[in-house]
């Protein structure tokens, strides 16, 4: 019997897309970042998301998204303000539960990301 992967042990889409709306939601409340989300088409960003962390974590969806590095080129974002976003993920898995092994792992693959992200 093959170990679940990391996107079973979330609870699959259903699950994966709750934690994205539930960190949007956050992300969207915090003024030291909503600002980057003034132009952006929200559903489009929360499905983009859900796709791209499932994708992450092991799940069937394939992420056809920009890269991480031309995505969030141009956007001036720092490293405090990394911080911040990736804070209110673990919020969020924190808010569903997710066992700390699990949410430790999504937030190292976050972590992953950082050099493509910040440019500050």
């Amino acid at each position: 019997m093959s170990e679940a992967t990391l996107y079973e042990r979330l609870g699959g889409e259903p699950a994966v897309g709750a934690v994205v709306n539930e960190f949007y939601d956050r992300v969207l409340a915090d003024e030291r970042v909503a600002e980057f989300f003034d132009d952006v088409d929200m559903a489009e960003q929360r499905s983009h998301q859900t796709k791209f962390l499932s994708a992450v974590t092991g799940g069937p969806m394939q992420y056809e998204g920009e890269e991480m590095g031309e995505a969030h080129e141009g956007l001036g974002i720092s490293d405090e303000e990394f911080d911040v976003v990736a804070g209110h993920l673990d919020d969020a898995l924190r808010e569903f539960e997710v066992d700390e092994a699990d949410r430790e792992a999504v937030m190292e693959a976050v972590e992953g990301f950082r050099d493509e992200i910040v440019e500050a």
